[in-house]
């Protein structure tokens, strides 16, 4: 059973097409809001990534007691990553070899030239054990460093302030009064890692005038349980030792930066609330220059819900094409953009998830926008219609 007669989709079409200046600033004002949406929600999906991609489930982490999360803090005897491996049984093991990485840790200073203004980077002192443990790592260009040179991972141009040209194999970088030739690249699936330096193990305590490690990460193999490591950190008193498995310490990473997400959203909130105003205000000056026109449709046999649904359309096929053009803005300028933080940078993720709470904002915009001035209409009658100026 049909209840009413719509109006002809091309109707609303035609709308649009006749006040051509007020459509396209209409379109462009919310073009800008879901972009600005999308921004942010990838700014949210890339730290999000950075902080998830580096956990694995096999991987634990021993370092200081009561160092918390500061694992650049912890300091640990040099012996230790040899007492882990002869005394925990279950450690992934392959032609002899335990997965087993002994690793010094820490913030410091770097910079291009010894004149050049430095920059706070990450560097990992790493034996090649570390490419074992961390399995998701690989190098991408050159090879692993020799005495006196780095591995510099794809975004720690970005953490340092460098162009891509200054972390090419050749080029020399200097911290802790060293200068430092790169052997090669690595990437890490978009872990944190990527935004670090790494160097040999020996040759950064020797540079520090440092005999201890900042930690041990270890992968257990199948028969391997958490429990065993934890225990053996908790019966050696003497080392002062604790366990955490990688991926709650990348979760308890993500919980300190849950105010950051949170504003972030509280922020998706406020542009959202603009584009809604957005299109309030074009839609009402629509429909109030159009109210006889309405009023005639009515009087020729469409119904009010007709005219509201026309109006709805309106507002959705402006929102939606303002989605379109903020997605193809966002992904060509934006997706994989370098960004910049504590624990490192991340790149913005244009991703599936992005896109599609993007286009839901844009599509709530359009709806909630047309919504007022709809019940406008609703609520006036025929013969006030057919007089209004």
């Amino acid at each position: 059973m049909v209840f009413f007669r719509p109006l002809p989709w091309e109707y609303g079409i035609r709308n649009l097409l006749r006040r051509p200046l007020r459509t396209a600033l209409t379109l462009v004002a919310l073009t800008i809001v879901t972009l600005l949406v999308m921004v942010v929600l990838g700014f949210v999906r890339g730290l999000d990534r950075s902080l998830t991609t580096g956990g694995q489930p096999q991987t634990v982490i021993v370092f200081s007691l009561g160092m918390g999360e500061n694992l650049e803090y912890s300091s640990v005897p040099m012996r230790t990553a040899d007492l882990l491996a002869a005394s925990i049984p279950g450690i992934q093991e392959r032609y002899g070899r335990k997965y087993s990485s002994p690793e010094l840790y820490l913030g410091t200073k770097v910079n291009r030239a010894l004149e050049a203004e430095p920059e706070m980077g990450l560097v990992r002192g790493v034996t090649p054990t570390a490419l074992l443990v961390h399995e998701n790592v690989e190098i991408t260009q050159g090879n692993w460093p020799r005495v006196n040179e780095i591995l510099v991972g794809r975004m720690a141009a970005t953490k340092l302030g460098l162009s891509a040209a200054e972390i090419q194999p050749g080029r020399t970088l200097f911290f802790e009064g060293r200068e430092w030739t790169i052997s090669g690249t690595f990437a890490a699936a978009g872990a944190t890692y990527e935004s670090e330096v790494w160097c040999r193990l020996g040759d950064l305590q020797q540079a520090m005038k440092r005999q201890d490690l900042s930690l041990v990460a270890l992968n257990l193999g199948p028969g391997g349980t958490f429990q065993n490591v934890d225990l053996f950190c908790k019966e050696r008193l003497d080392l002062e030792l604790q366990a955490i498995r990688q991926t709650d310490y990348f979760a308890s990473l993500q919980k300190d930066y849950r105010p950051v997400r949170l504003l972030s959203w509280l922020v998706v909130a406020l542009v959202s609330s603009a584009g809604v105003f957005i299109g309030l205000n074009t839609m009402y000056g629509a429909v109030i220059g159009r109210i006889p026109e309405l009023a005639t449709l009515q009087t020729i046999g469409f119904s009010r819900r007709a005219a509201i649904l026309s109006i709805m359309q309106e507002g959705t096929i402006l929102a939606m094409t303002s989605a379109l053009l903020a997605s193809v803005v966002a992904y060509g300028l934006v997706h994989k953009a370098a960004v910049r933080f504590t624990m490192g940078a991340f790149e913005l993720q244009i991703d599936t998830t992005t896109l599609l709470i993007g286009y839901g904002i844009a599509l709530f915009l359009g709806i909630v926008g047309s919504l007022p001035p709809a019940i406008r209409i609703f609520r006036l009658s025929v013969v006030d219609g057919l007089r209004a100026i």
